[in-house]
């Protein structure tokens, strides 16, 4: 198995929406209001139009459940849907408190990214397995996104 790089991509967010505390732990909603996307095969931008609804337990951990849209550089819809787990330890709440970034490993940071689309030039996203990590910017989060691959299987477009 190895991890073959996919792309880069941030997402802008507006501050959250505080749901308050439920019955599976503290819900907050965060919109996505923008970003952009980069890497070796695919590269464009995110449309305000997702969100992640966060819950995070009396432990500590935060449980992601996001969805997003990215627009590739020449006009393909791709539809981003992801889980993940985000230990929210003392870098990551210090740095949420005084609006500053964390860098990648600081954390247990990591998803699961699912992508659609009906673009022919893309329809090889439909048919892979990815991983990301993240890390915390100032109202922003940012992923290092990896496709999953063999030395049997090589995914091209």
């Amino acid at each position: 198995m190895k991890l073959e790089p996919l792309m880069t991509y941030h997402a802008d967010l507006k501050a959250p929406v505080e749901v308050g505390k439920g019955p599976l732990g503290n819900r907050m909603i965060f919109d996505v209001v923008g970003g952009s996307a980069e890497g070796p095969r695919i590269s464009g931008k995110l449309l305000a139009s997702g969100a992640d609804w966060l819950v995070i337990d009396e432990s500590g951990i935060a449980r992601l459940d996001v969805r997003a849209t990215l627009e590739t550089h020449d006009g393909a819809h791709i539809y981003m849907h992801y889980h993940g787990i985000l230990e929210m330890n003392e870098k990551v709440t210090a740095a949420m408190a005084r609006g500053e970034s964390t860098d990648y490993g600081e954390t247990y940071f990591m998803t699961s990214p699912r992508f659609e689309t009906g673009d022919p030039r893309y329809t090889w996203i439909n048919r892979l397995v990815a991983v990301a990590e993240g890390r915390m910017l100032p109202n922003a989060v940012e992923y290092r996104v990896f496709q999953v691959a063999n030395d049997s299987q090589v995914m091209q477009p």
